[in-house]
C-alpha cells in the first residue's frame, strides 16, 4: 500500500504557522489510517505513545517533528519554545478521532511497560520497590504505593509519570497483591514539614523551564497510568479472563490537599478517604490548561454547576463540605487516617468487587466516550501548554500556591 505523503510549499522543515497546522489538520482527517496503518503495520504492532511519534517524526517530517527538532528545543524554557508539541497534538487528535486507530492506540497504552516487566520478579519476592519519586510495599495482600516527591509537595514530573506508571503496572501484574493503596507521603518542604499531602497537582516550576512534556507528561498519565487504574492492565495470557484487561480495586487516602492533576486522579479509584482537614481544587482555567479527564469526570460525579464553580471558578472544597460527598467516600480525622485506609482496603478485597467495578465503568465511561474525549483534549491541551496567558503564568513559583490555600 502507497502511503500518502504530506508536502507543504515552503522550504523551512518546520512551519508552525497556523496556515501549515491546518493544512496537517486536513491532511491527518483522509489519511490518518493509511497513516498509522503503515507506522503499526497495519495495527498488528502496538505503539507506545512515545515510539509511535518517534516513528511518525522519522517517516513524515513535514507532518510531525522529528527527534533533532524536539531536541532542539529541549532545555529551553517554555517560552522560547516554537511549539512544535501542537504538530503532535494535531497527530494524535486525528489518531483518536478514528475509530479503529484510536481504540489500537488506546489497547497499546493498557499494557505494561518492558520496566515494570523486567521489576516484577523482585517485587513479586520481596513485596516492595523504590522507584525513586513512587514506593511500593506490600502487606498482607494490599500493595501501599506512596508518592514522596517531597520538596516539591508531590507536584507531577515527567519521572513521576514514569514512576506512577510502572508502580501501577507492579500492582496489576502482583499475584499476591489484592488491592492497591495510594498516599502521599510526608514532607520536607517546610511549610508541611512532616506531613503528608497527597498532591500539589503539574509543577508548575518545571512547565516554565520547559521540562514538562507533552507527550510523556500530559498525555501519557491520562492515556497511560490514568487509564490502567480504571480499565486495568491488557496482558497476552488469560490472566485477566473472564475481564479483557486485569483489574484490581484502588484506594485513595488525601491527606491536606488533592491540587490540580491529585484532584483528577481521585475521579478514578473506587474508593477514597479524605482526612477531615484536608481539601480538593482543580485549578485548571487559573493556571490556563486543562484538567486531563476532569471536565467529563467531574461533572458525572458532582454535577455541572460544582464542576463549573471548581473548574472556571477554581472554588475549593473541603473535606468537611456537604459537595465533598460527590468526591470522598469517607472523611475521618487525620489520626484515624491509617487504620480508616486498611479498613478499606479489606472491605474491597473480594473478586466480587472487581467484577463489579469492571461493569460500573463499563456504564460510567465506556472506552468510546474515553476516545472521543481523549482526541479533543490531545489538540487543545497541546494549544493550552504555548498559550501566551498560561506562559505568563507559570513564571511564579508554584510554591507559594499551597502556602496561600492552606
Amino acid at each position: 500500500m502507497t502511503v500518502p505523503v504530506f508536502t507543504l510549499d515552503t522550504a523551512r522543515s518546520v512551519d508552525t504557522a497556523p496556515e501549515a497546522r491546518l493544512s496537517r489538520q486536513r491532511f491527518l482527517r483522509e489519511h490518518v489510517a493509511e497513516v498509522y496503518g503503515a507506522l503499526t503495520e497495519e495495527r498488528t504492532v502496538h505503539l507506545r505513545l512515545d515510539e509511535l511519534l518517534r516513528r511518525a517524526g522519522e517517516r513524515h517530517p513535514g507532518l510531525v517533528p522529528g527527534e533533532a527538532q524536539l531536541a532542539a528545543e529541549h532545555g529551553l524554557r517554555q517560552a522560547d519554545k516554537e511549539g512544535l508539541e501542537i504538530d503532535q497534538g494535531i497527530f494524535l487528535q486525528a489518531v483518536l478521532a478514528h475509530p479503529e486507530c484510536g481504540r489500537h492506540l488506546i489497547d497499546a497504552m493498557l499494557r505494561p511497560t518492558e520496566r515494570a516487566l523486567a521489576l516484577l520478579p523482585e517485587f513479586s519476592r520481596t513485596g516492595s520497590a523504590d522507584l525513586g519519586v513512587v514506593r511500593i510495599e506490600r502487606r498482607d495482600g494490599t500493595a501501599h504505593v506512596t508518592v514522596h516527591n517531597d520538596h516539591c509537595l508531590n507536584a507531577e514530573t515527567n519521572a513521576h509519570v514514569e514512576d506512577m506508571e510502572t508502580a501501577v503496572d507492579l500492582v496489576l501484574l502482583d499475584p499476591a497483591t489484592e488491592v492497591g493503596v495510594l498516599r502521599g507521603g510526608e514532607m520536607t518542604h517546610r511549610r508541611y514539614l512532616g506531613r503528608r499531602v497527597f498532591s500539589a497537582g503539574i509543577n508548575l516550576t518545571e512547565l516554565h523551564e520547559g521540562t514538562i512534556s507533552y507527550a510523556d507528561f500530559l498525555m501519557r498519565r491520562e492515556i497511560g497510568y490514568i487509564s490502567k487504574i480504571y480499565r486495568g492492565l491488557l496482558v497476552d495470557d488469560d490472566r485477566a479472563w473472564p475481564q479483557r484487561t486485569l483489574e484490581k480495586p484502588w484506594v485513595a487516602a488525601v491527606d491536606t490537599f488533592a491540587i490540580g492533576g491529585g484532584a483528577q486522579l481521585l475521579m478514578v479509584f473506587d474508593h477514597v478517604i479524605a482526612a477531615a482537614d484536608s481539601y480538593f481544587s482543580l485549578p485548571a482555567a487559573q493556571e490556563g490548561i486543562v484538567p486531563g479527564l476532569g471536565n467529563l469526570r467531574l461533572t458525572r460525579l458532582a454535577g455541572g454547576r460544582v464542576s463549573r464553580q471548581v473548574i472556571l471558578g477554581g472554588r475549593k472544597i473541603r473535606a468537611r463540605e456537604p459537595d465533598a460527598a460527590a468526591l470522598f467516600d469517607e472523611v475521618v480525622e487525620p489520626r484515624a487516617m491509617d487504620a480508616a485506609v486498611e479498613a478499606a482496603a479489606a472491605r474491597l478485597a473480594s473478586p466480587a468487587v472487581v467484577a463489579n467495578r469492571h461493569m460500573l465503568h463499563h456504564a460510567e465511561e465506556p472506552v468510546e466516550t474515553f476516545r472521543h474525549y481523549l482526541a479533543e483534549f490531545a489538540l487543545q491541551q497541546a494549544l493550552r501548554l504555548y498559550g501566551l496567558d498560561v506562559i505568563a503564568k507559570v513564571g511564579a513559583s508554584w510554591t507559594r500556591r499551597p502556602a496561600k490555600d492552606a
